[in-house]
């Protein structure tokens, strides 16, 4: 898989964390798709990492975004903001101008036309302080 396709998984795992109480939620892989063993390690202990730190992402999130609350954010722009947070902070492998534009990226796929717009600004801001 693609640094894009593995980060996609990641998005679309830790999207279902609100709809979880505690538990992080399995990747679900679809019967057709192929997925080596090491990637789906490099998923699981990203997802992993996330969840272990969220509480500091989320407190990140809240000050940075502009006055929304977490609760009031979509969902889809919530797991982008996690996951961009998550590899700005804590993923030395990823520079941050990168996390930017794959969280836009995503945005532009999963979100509504003034999602992407928003997540720029608030990831900026972040990178800013």
């Amino acid at each position: 898989m693609t640094r894009h396709e593995l980060r996609e998984r990641i998005f679309q795992t830790i999207f279902q964390f609100p709809f979880y109480e505690g538990d992080v939620p399995e990747m679900e892989i679809v019967a057709d798709e192929k997925i080596s063993e090491k990637d789906r390690q490099y998923i699981d202990a990203k997802v992993a990492a996330i969840k272990e730190n969220l509480a500091e992402i989320d407190k990140k999130l809240d000050k940075h975004s502009n006055k929304w609350k977490i609760r009031r954010l979509g969902k889809s722009e919530l797991a982008i903001l996690r996951l961009a947070i998550y590899e700005i902070d804590y993923d030395d492998d990823i520079p941050e101008k990168v996390a930017i534009n794959e969280a836009v990226e995503l945005a532009k796929s999963y979100c509504d036309d003034n999602s992407a717009g928003f997540i720029n600004g608030v990831l900026s801001g972040i990178i800013k302080e």
